[in-house]
């Protein structure tokens, strides 16, 4: 549709599928010396909206500017489902549960530090048990039926996501670019490898700055939620410890907001008059464009220490992503 002239254009659309026989892992009895297949394991159901709004906010002889905004939403859910993930698998944000979104992330809800500084967690939906340093070899991140107890954080993947960028014009010859996007409605699992938070460490692990919060001396375990550095009569004595710690890397504790805000792009194009090249047979037109990416990212969770979270623990080292500057001539012939 567009109004005033169409200096006002707005253009939305609306999906709705049903997927069905999705093919994905699924446990089987190991007849053939294999006890997880690929299979027609799942139904979904997905649903999105998307606008976009385009403007022209001014537009005089020698000043043009115009603003073109786009805002997706975008939902599954699973339906059905002929599998079962364990308890890691679905704290990892790879697992699948009927009823929420193929990428749901779970956590195993932390209930404290105890007096020691150890890490307990809630055993039950209902928060009447516990696991402790009595009962820590109880926790089984194998377990697939055990799962009822597991906190849902949100989807792993964006849930809104779009864009929003003004251009300027001037004297017809000059151009301004001011390129934001966004992104919203997802979470992060906060680094889980075993040497981030453990039952013991060597002399060669690289300690994250959140180890000053840990719990220290008697009391602290009312100020901090970050467990102590557990101590050899700890450890050679208490049963399990190492699954505590490995819960607590999956636990509701280590879990951030995806959402972020960034200025993907900030540009300025020059186009030379066109009279200067009335006399040149060979060279038409010439343009010099200077841009930047990546310039700042203007929202995030403070949880992620400043990483950033679109390219948060993306493959196996995660780096963070660069500014680009580029210089760009144009010739027309």
């Amino acid at each position: 549709m567009g109004f005033v002239r169409n200096r006002i254009n707005i253009e939305f659309d609306y999906y709705i599928r049903n997927n069905f026989d999705l093919i994905g892992y699924m446990q089987t009895a190991g007849v053939g010396g294999v006890i997880t297949k690929l299979a027609n394991y799942a139904d979904m159901k997905s649903s999105g909206q998307e606008l976009t709004l385009t403007t022209i906010n001014i537009d005089q002889k020698n000043f043009r500017w115009t603003t073109d905004l786009i805002f997706s939403h975008t939902t599954n859910k699973i339906t059905n489902l002929q599998s079962m993930d364990n308890i890691q698998q679905l704290c990892s944000g790879y697992g699948r549960l009927e009823g929420y979104p193929i990428g749901a992330l779970f956590s195993i809800p932390f209930a404290g530090l105890d007096e020691e500084g150890l890490p307990t967690f809630w055993a039950d939906a209902a928060h009447t048990k516990k696991y402790t340093k009595e009962n820590y070899s109880d926790i089984n991140m194998q377990d697939y039926q055990n799962t009822d107890f597991l906190k849902y954080e949100g989807s792993i993947d964006p849930t809104i996501f779009g864009s929003f960028n003004n251009t300027f014009q001037i004297y017809k010859d000059l151009k301004i670019g001011i390129y934001f996007t966004y992104s919203f409605g997802n979470v992060l699992r906060l680094a889980d490898m075993s040497y981030v938070y453990a039952s013991q460490y060597n002399d060669l692990t690289a300690s994250t700055k959140e180890m000053k919060n840990r719990w220290a001396v008697s009391g602290d375990e009312n100020v901090t939620n970050i467990p102590v550095i557990a101590s050899k009569r700890q450890y050679e004595t208490i049963s399990g410890l190492s699954y505590a710690y490995s819960a607590y890397n999956y636990s509701d504790q280590r879990v951030a907001k995806g959402d972020f805000i960034r200025l993907k792009e900030v540009s300025v194009e020059y186009s030379f008059p066109k009279r200067w090249f009335e006399s040149q047979k060979a060279v038409s037109s010439f343009s010099a464009k200077l841009s930047g990416t990546n310039l700042a990212l203007l929202y995030a969770d403070k949880k992620l220490n400043g990483q950033d979270p679109e390219y948060y623990s993306t493959g196996g080292v995660s780096s963070p992503v660069p500014r680009q500057f580029t210089l760009t001539f144009r010739l027309g012939f």
